[in-house]
């Protein structure tokens, strides 16, 4: 989740200027850039605790990162992230999970080395604390009571509301870690090409990253526990909203949906003031009365937007959200699976094509059987390792097109690797974990710690 920031107090006057506000981010393809976010949770050496704020905790790593270019940003004297390095930031979730969300990078072997910095960088700041940390989608042994709490304004707000709107919110906040990769487009038109492939095929990005087979210290009968937490946690504002596949639809039309996205808070004076469960759209229309001061602004609107969890998520760019975190070769592959997918004109119509064999509901179809069954589910008279297979074959073609080379030459096909060795049968992040589980860790799955640390 987001840092705060955005202050424009702009007054909102239509829906049409939210629908020019999104469509303000189109760029030529040229000038496309590749984002990616990632999650990982902090650990203690001894015990394996999750460390808390403070003392000798997350506060305490990020004052040992702040010297390295870093400004903290401050919540009534808090530090809860950090800024002023490019357009990358580092972010806190509600229980401490660590978040690079990485500058904007025209390849993805500039990831890749984005990638081993943020590591290093983390690991020189943790060591002396006796900490690590873990990019797993789960947290692998602790309880929801055994998770801290960030001391960060609208956390407060979502702790308290999440369990009138599902059973799993508080789950999710705490006890998940996920990888997005962001990407741009060029027009609505080819917005709307974008976000219909990437959402009809993010239940098999769910599916090709599991990585979250762990509740408590046991196996919990799923693959990606952190996708079935998102299936009851709040369904007003997440998974696959039906009208990105209606006729018509648009910039216009997904500000529509997100007027009807119940609200968190605003930011009034630098202090959080609690809107849950309110409409947008009242807001909007001045029906609050004296629940909050002022008119609804743009940067009230950029607030809210971040509060949307849908499995792929409108900006002023694209967010790919459907996996789970996982090792760096593993999120890096996620990047390149949809910059392969979006990036290249002839793979992008490809993708389309395959997408458009079978209807929309199938796909919305599969996202409440993917976290237990993962490639094995059922799906078109195979199963979705068919599918992955054809998937990543595309995505193949599309980063060979782009043709970004390194300093050896390589395309960035290189990054799909681990996927290619999946869709050919090798196991998946989940699958190889629970085979470690049952078999050299003899039930004990602490040892995933010292396995999957940065």
């Amino acid at each position: 989740m987001s840092n705060p920031g955005d202050a424009d107090a702009t007054p909102i006057t239509s829906a049409r200027q939210l629908a020019d506000y999104l469509a303000a981010g189109c760029k030529p393809r040229d000038r496309f850039t590749i984002g990616t976010e990632h999650e990982k949770f902090g650990f203690r050496h001894q015990g394996f605790a999750p460390p808390p704020y403070e003392p000798r905790g997350i506060r305490a790593l990020l004052e040992a990162m702040a010297p390295n270019g870093w400004r903290p940003i401050l919540d009534h004297g808090n530090p809860i992230g950090l800024t002023g390095r490019g357009s990358a930031s580092v972010s806190l979730e509600p229980a401490g999970q660590l978040e690079l969300s990485g500058g904007l990078l025209a390849t993805l072997h500039d990831t890749q080395a984005e990638f081993a910095e943020h590591f290093a960088e983390v690991r020189a700041a943790a060591g002396p604390l006796e900490l690590g940390f873990a990019p797993l989608g789960f947290h692998p042994i602790a309880s929801r009571a055994e998770m801290p709490w960030m001391p960060k304004g609208r956390y407060a707000i979502m702790r308290a509301y999440m369990p009138q709107v599902g059973s799993l919110g508080l789950d999710m906040m705490t006890r998940t870690c996920t990888v997005q990769v962001n990407l741009d487009f060029g027009s609505e038109a080819e917005m709307v090409r974008m976000l219909r492939v990437s959402l009809a095929l993010q239940p098999l990005a769910t599916a090709l990253f599991a990585n979250s087979p762990f509740t408590e210290g046991k196996p919990n009968g799923f693959l990606s526990y952190r996708a079935q937490v998102w299936t009851d946690t709040d369904n007003a504002r997440s998974g696959i909203p039906l009208a990105a596949f209606e006729e018509g639809f648009g910039f216009e039309r997904y500000v529509e949906w997100l007027l009807d996205v119940p609200m968190y808070f605003v930011v009034r004076d630098g202090e959080y003031v609690d809107l849950s469960g309110r409409s947008f759209r009242d807001f909007m229309a001045g029906r609050l009365g004296d629940l909050v001061p002022g008119p609804a602004t743009m940067g009230d609107f950029a607030d809210h937007m971040t509060t949307a969890f849908p499995d792929v998520r409108l900006k002023r760019f694209l967010e790919m959200r459907g996996a789970d975190a996982g090792s760096a070769e593993m999120m890096l592959a996620q990047s390149a699976l949809w910059v392969g997918l979006l990036y290249d004109e002839a793979a992008l119509e490809a993708a389309a094509a395959l997408v458009a064999r079978r209807p929309w509901a199938e796909y919305v179809a599969l996202r409440p059987l993917v976290p237990r069954q993962g490639l094995a589910t059922p799906f078109a008279g195979g199963t979705l390792r068919d599918l992955a297979r054809e998937v990543v074959a595309i995505a193949q073609d599309g980063l060979r097109a782009r043709a970004r080379r390194d300093s050896a030459g390589r395309d960035e096909s290189i990054h799909l690797a681990p996927l290619e060795a999946i869709v050919a049968g090798a196991p998946t992040q989940a699958e190889h974990w629970l085979a470690r589980f049952h078999g050299v860790w003899q039930g004990d799955v602490t040892k995933i710690f010292a396995e999957s640390a940065i």
